[in-house]
């Protein structure tokens, strides 16, 4: 029997215009992390900070 993923896709949203730019993979073994990352912003055009949501 397969071992259950411990890993989940989710999206870094835009904290200032709420686009979902990016998607990455994170380790859900204890919690999802509290994470805020400094990436590109296509609509703002410059690098603003951008928090895990999942879908």
């Amino acid at each position: 029997m397969a071992k259950a993923l411990k890993r989940e896709n989710v999206w870094l949203e835009c904290k200032e215009c709420g686009d979902r730019n990016y998607r990455t993979e994170v380790n859900v073994q204890g919690g999802v992390p509290k994470i805020e990352l400094m990436k590109y912003c296509k609509r703002e055009r410059k690098r603003t900070v951008h928090k895990i949501r999942r879908k």
